[in-house]
């Protein structure tokens, strides 16, 4: 055990919480469980050192909450300043209910517990360090039969020498809708975990992003999980800057009949950034549907991670499953390591994956050039066609149009070699 988690595993045991019956059993399965290693599968790729070696600060520093309004996305933002809610909202909508659990009625809080670790698996090293050690915890609920027009955007900011761990917790009732937009930014040394829960009542819909911009030195393991109900209905897209360590694991359990799930996913990484993307789809109930589309291009000296598993129960015929992963290499010392999956146990189905790696188009690139455009911009055009797809696929086209200009900024650094 390495003296990062003993401290760890020290504060959580001082911690009397409300939580404190879900706490000691996290903690009891952290303490059983190995911390991973170049030879835990899961992990190969990914080396904990940096966190293993980590020294920060537990309080949060003195920064400003405000954040930058996105133009035609009237939303309710929620802010969270180094792990700690620094930033909300009065004026919610019907149906809509926000609290901080730290400051919740004794009702409101044995709502949570009923939540709180049910939808995420428990495989999740990290995700048991969150369990024992958030400081901070928000629930979301939304009432049945409640469509709820504004969308939710839940920012994130990470300051220097700073650790911090966050939980949110969201429950749809049934036949509701809401959006939620996570977002991350951060560039300097600190080490973060966010953990989202989402619960989704029969015919509830959610539409969902995860834009994950820290970059640089952070430090950041986090993951969106998801139980959907009969007749759900989720589309969740999510983008991906690569830092000095980087992880998401997105868990989507089909706990109901009819359940459709869609999840575009983009990662951009460069100058020998890491970013690992998990997911796992369970399919356990039959007529689900699922789509996954993964595309990453992958800079100079970077190295970028995909394990996507998605699991057939015996019991879930009528299947549809499909999941795609396509990357680009801009440089020979850039790394892809891909490894879709496909485990299945019924047999009325129809399921598809793949994967592909390559470099960018030479002729296409020298093609550009020949027409007037100098190099950095023809690479800018070839990446994000790559790319482009899935942003305009985004239900959203004020984030669609929020997001174009950074990743422009992004690939006008991402030189090919």
């Amino acid at each position: 055990m390495n003296s990062w988690l003993d401290r760890a595993l020290a504060r959580a045991e001082q911690g009397d919480t409300w939580l404190a019956s879900q706490r000691s059993e996290s903690l009891a399965l952290l303490r059983d469980t190995a911390w991973p290693t170049r030879k835990t599968e899961a992990w190969k790729y990914f080396s904990l050192r940096a966190v293993e070696d980590s020294s920060f600060a537990l309080e949060a520093a003195n920064q400003d909450a405000q954040v930058e309004a996105i133009e035609g996305f009237d939303s309710i933002d929620l802010v969270f300043v180094d792990g700690r809610l620094e930033a909300g909202s009065d004026d919610l909508p019907d149906g809509l209910s926000i609290v901080a659990l730290g400051e919740a009625s004794d009702a409101e809080q044995a709502l949570a517990a009923k939540v709180f670790t049910q939808v995420k698996p428990e495989r999740h090293v990290f995700g048991l360090v969150n369990d024992v050690l958030a400081s901070e915890c928000l629930m979301i609920d939304v009432a049945d039969n409640v469509a709820i027009e504004r969308p939710l955007r839940i920012v994130n900011l990470h300051s220097a020498g700073v650790e911090s761990h966050t939980r949110v917790l969201v429950r749809l009732g049934e036949a509701s809708k809401l959006t939620v937009a996570e977002q991350f930014s951060g560039t300097e040394a600190g080490l973060s975990t966010v953990f989202s829960e989402y619960l989704l009542a029969d015919k509830a819909s959610l539409e969902h992003y995860r834009f994950g911009l820290q970059s640089g030195s952070a430090i950041n393991i986090g993951g969106c999980h998801f139980a959907l109900g009969n007749h759900t209905e989720l589309n969740s897209t999510l983008i991906g800057f690569g830092s000095e360590l980087s992880r998401v694991d997105v868990d989507v359990a089909h706990n109901g009949e009819h359940a459709n799930a869609k999840m575009n996913a983009v990662y951009l990484l460069d100058s020998g950034e890491l970013f690992d993307l998990h997911s796992c789809i369970e399919h356990a109930q039959p007529n689900g549907t699922t789509e996954e589309n993964v595309r990453g291009i992958v800079g100079d000296r970077s190295r970028a991670v995909f394990n996507g598993r998605i699991h057939i129960h015996p019991q879930a015929q009528k299947t549809l499953a499909e999941l795609n992963n396509r990357n680009l290499l801009l440089s020979d010392r850039a790394e892809i390591n891909t490894k879709p999956e496909l485990e299945i146990y019924a047999d009325d189905v129809r399921c598809a994956h793949g994967a592909t790696v390559a470099e960018i188009d030479k002729k296409a690139l020298y093609y550009l050039q020949t027409r007037g455009i100098d190099k950095a911009q023809a690479q800018v055009m070839l990446n994000f066609g790559f790319i482009n797809e899935l942003v305009d696929d985004m239900p959203s086209e004020a984030l669609a149009d929020w997001l174009r200009p950074q990743l422009r900024a992004r690939f006008a650094n991402m030189e090919v070699k």
